[in-house]
């Protein structure tokens, strides 16, 4: 975790403090629900549960367990003996039949489910950021570009929504892989329950907002944790693509939108004039790290047997690291959308840039239509278009045209202006937008 990049909220959820916390509660509601069996004494049980409703504990005293743990080789019961200290002879009952994984992969269960409700929120804003921004250049025109070249006119309204149902595609991914990871397991050694009753994973389970664990192998299956990684690994990329876009569209020569510049803000040490897309090409960098938790989660999920700890390690790094930037990454890209600045008018200047060549489609599909065959109609358009290519824009594919008697053999000055009609290409944006926003309007 670097400061950084961290925001206080998802970094409570990995501290030591939270976690053990999580671990009490697990230890409390397990022998809340072997009281309610039959398996320890009731009353015992009843004064665990009064003792956590009370917050026995107070405040976490990390370095004191780690003490312990500098001793005991083992997390598990060294927080186990100092959380023992805060109770009578009913500590006893503590971790009665169960294993280590049985407290650890439930927490983890809960952090990530604490994880992953943070980074909807975060995916609301981002969403509502870009609706509003979307609607705002609905119909703003823009040169759609293929391999960085210019093809046909879109809006930069189309740019967004299409980020838009990226990310709400993403927050539905989040929403399952959130459910799927959110398992708990209290089934003790190998995951048989020969010496803790199913019903006390139950009760857990329903006390810790959890799902029972269909079958543990002493672990929680690691392709529920793969499949959770591999989630915020796409969320990264698309990320990735939007800040990407927007860092092109700021270059100089371009210029159709740019991060905020804030008064006082500096974009080079050596050149003052610099403005430079440095948010995005954060973003850019946070997306990278994201990503390169997935292939670890993924060699987790081959364990040994019923259970080894090859998978503890890395999930040590990758919870938190992974949760924590993506946090930051998805709250930052909210703010960039937000503050974006839209260039209207270079947009208008870029779609005129090249004599009119954004309309050659339109010219084909017509004179296919007054009979040519298409490869004919192609290499005449083709032939003039690269006349204006090759004038960087200076000459006019309409007027080149109107000047060619093959082209005007089949259409007419008046036809030809009517192709290079700008709203042509904008007749459908409500469609689309209707397909990606429902029934919202503007």
């Amino acid at each position: 975790m670097v400061p950084r990049y961290s925001r206080p909220e998802m970094t409570a959820i990995w501290s030591a403090e939270n976690r053990y916390r999580i671990w009490f509660a697990i230890e409390v509601f397990a022998a809340e629900a072997m009281g309610q069996v039959g398996m320890i004494a009731a009353e015992d049980a009843a004064t665990i549960r009064k003792a956590y409703d009370s917050d026995v504990l107070g405040e976490i005293d990390v370095p004191a367990i780690d003490a312990i743990e500098a001793v005991t080789k083992h997390d598990v019961i060294a927080f186990l003996t100092w959380a023992g200290e805060k109770l009578g002879p009913e500590r006893r009952w503590l971790h009665q039949g169960m294993t280590s994984s049985d407290v650890l992969d439930t927490a983890l269960a809960v952090q990530l489910k604490q994880a992953a409700d943070l980074l909807i929120a975060d995916l609301d804003k981002l969403l509502e950021a870009l609706k509003t921004r979307a609607f705002e250049h609905k119909l703003t025109p823009t040169i759609g570009r293929s391999h960085g070249i210019h093809a046909e006119p879109t809006t930069f309204g189309l740019k967004l929504a299409q980020a838009y149902a990226e990310f709400d595609r993403s927050r539905a991914r989040l929403v399952a892989a959130r459910d799927d990871v959110a398992t708990c397991a209290i089934s003790g050694a190998v995951g048989t329950f020969a010496n803790v009753r199913p019903e006390i994973e139950a009760h857990v389970a329903k006390e810790l907002g959890l799902t029972p664990e269909p079958i543990s192998t002493q672990v929680i299956p690691r392709d529920r944790h793969a499949m959770f990684f591999a989630t915020l690994g796409v969320i990264a990329s698309s990320i990735e693509r939007l800040a990407t876009e927007i860092r092109h569209l700021q270059r100089t020569e371009v210029l159709e939108a740019e991060e905020y510049f804030s008064p006082g803000q500096k974009g080079s040490s050596a050149m003052p004039h610099k403005r430079n897309p440095v948010l995005t090409e954060n973003l850019t960098g946070l997306a990278r790290v994201v990503r390169s938790a997935v292939v670890p989660a993924m060699e987790n999920v081959a364990l040994w047997h019923e259970r080894d700890i090859s998978h503890s390690s890395v999930e040590r790094f990758i919870g938190p690291d992974a949760t924590i930037t993506l946090d930051f990454a998805l709250a930052r890209l909210t703010g960039v959308v937000d503050k974006l600045l839209v260039y209207p008018e270079r947009m208008e200047k870029n779609l005129n840039r090249m004599g009119g060549l954004i309309h050659s489609q339109r010219v084909l599909l017509a004179l296919t239509q007054a009979g040519m065959s298409r490869e004919d109609s192609y290499s005449l358009v083709q032939r003039n278009a690269m006349k204006v290519w090759e004038s960087d824009g200076q000459l006019s594919l309409l007027q080149l045209l109107k000047d060619d008697p093959d082209v005007t053999a089949k259409l007419t000055s008046e036809q030809l202006e009517g192709l290079f009609n700008l709203d042509y290409h904008l007749k459908e944006v409500d469609t689309i937008f209707s397909r990606v926003f429902g029934g919202a309007s503007d």
